[in-house]
């Protein structure tokens, strides 16, 4: 779901919340709005705090912080466009002006899925991509022959991950994570359900692949208990589900903290995409080394005409790599003709 918020000064900032659209809609419409209409936008923090505080008692979690977190983007929007800067240097400042980004795909085909997915991967090496994501969580055969298929297709140069987007229990995903251990897999993403944070702790001590988790994780209080439990090794939370920009920050400080990388899940339109941008932009390196590891930006692949022209300017690899927004604010607008014509 899109969203714009419009200033008496005729600055427009849009937003993104990720998740099912009706409901963020009927959120911000009926009960958000109210509260944020007469609000002066620099006072970001301030306003996220009264959503909240007016939310708590029962929208914790869920779509009401992914409402929250539209609103949060389209006020850093607003932001950056009054004082002309991008919103990457408002946050703390450029740590990178490119972005590596890893290719998210590779799904579930009907008939001849080796040769589809083996030529989808090579497609996306062919681009320019290094990291690859693998959808798995159909049964330990099946997603072992998967593995198999892609890194026969890619090689050993290219690194791939997998994501059961929460499939299994502890003990499944552990046998499973054994014997994907041979095949070199960068990360196992969401092995078990998010709840179960005693599960992730125990496929992460018995399985010898980094494990990442958090995209269905929402606000440093639901980050605060998957970090000090020492239950990923990666942290992924989602900008515009999580609690937007502002909270993200917030997030990343507790991962840096715990010295747990910050690779957050990337869903949605481009508008989605740059916010994401301009986090990446100024998140600190994790951990702080003389040759710093940079974080990986999620780059979903998959045919879809309203993410891609979603934005007058498409948002491309360049030399295997992403180039952060430099314009004021998020630094991209919107296509209003593709925005009407896939308007609900």
């Amino acid at each position: 779901m899109l969203l714009e918020i419009h200033t008496d000064t005729g600055i427009i900032g849009i937003g993104e919340c990720n998740g099912p659209p009706q409901p963020s809609k009927t959120i911000i419409e009926s009960f958000f709005k109210p509260l944020v209409i007469g609000e002066d936008p620099l006072n970001v923090e301030k306003i996220w705090e009264k959503l909240y505080h007016h939310s708590r008692d029962y929208g914790q979690r869920g779509m009401p912080i992914a409402a929250i977190s539209g609103i949060d983007i389209a006020l850093w929007d607003i932001i950056g466009k009054a004082l002309n800067q991008p919103i990457y240097k408002l946050i703390g400042g450029g740590f990178r002006d490119k972005i590596r980004p890893y290719a998210t795909g590779l799904y579930y085909y009907k008939g001849n899925e080796k040769e589809k997915l083996q030529e989808e991967a090579k497609r996306y090496v062919r681009e320019g991509f290094k990291y690859l994501k693998l959808k798995i969580g159909k049964g330990i055969q099946e997603d072992i022959e998967r593995v198999k298929w892609i890194k026969e297709a890619v090689g050993d140069k290219i690194f791939v991950m997998v994501d059961a987007n929460h499939a299994y229990t502890a003990s499944t995903a552990i046998r499973l994570g054994r014997i994907l251990e041979e095949y070199d897999i960068y990360w196992f993403e969401e092995p078990v359900i998010p709840e179960d944070i005693e599960g992730y702790k125990e496929v992460k001590a018995a399985v010898n692949i980094p494990i990442a988790g958090g995209e269905t994780v929402f606000t440093r209080f639901g980050f605060k208990d998957l970090i000090s439990n020492r239950a990923v090794d990666i942290a992924q939370p989602c900008i515009s589900a999580a609690g937007g920009i502002t909270e993200c920050k917030k997030i990343a400080t507790i991962c840096n903290t715990w010295n747990i990388p910050c690779i957050p899940h990337i869903w949605g339109t481009n508008i989605a995409l740059a916010a994401a941008l301009h986090f990446l932009a100024a998140l600190p390196h994790t951990p702080p080394s003389i040759y710093p590891i940079e974080p990986l930006m999620e780059f979903d692949r998959t045919i879809h005409p309203i993410r891609e022209q979603s934005t007058k300017k498409p948002i491309k690899i360049d030399s295997g790599f992403v180039l952060v927004p430099q314009e004021p604010g998020l630094g991209v607008e919107l296509n209003r003709d593709i925005i009407s014509k896939y308007s609900v």
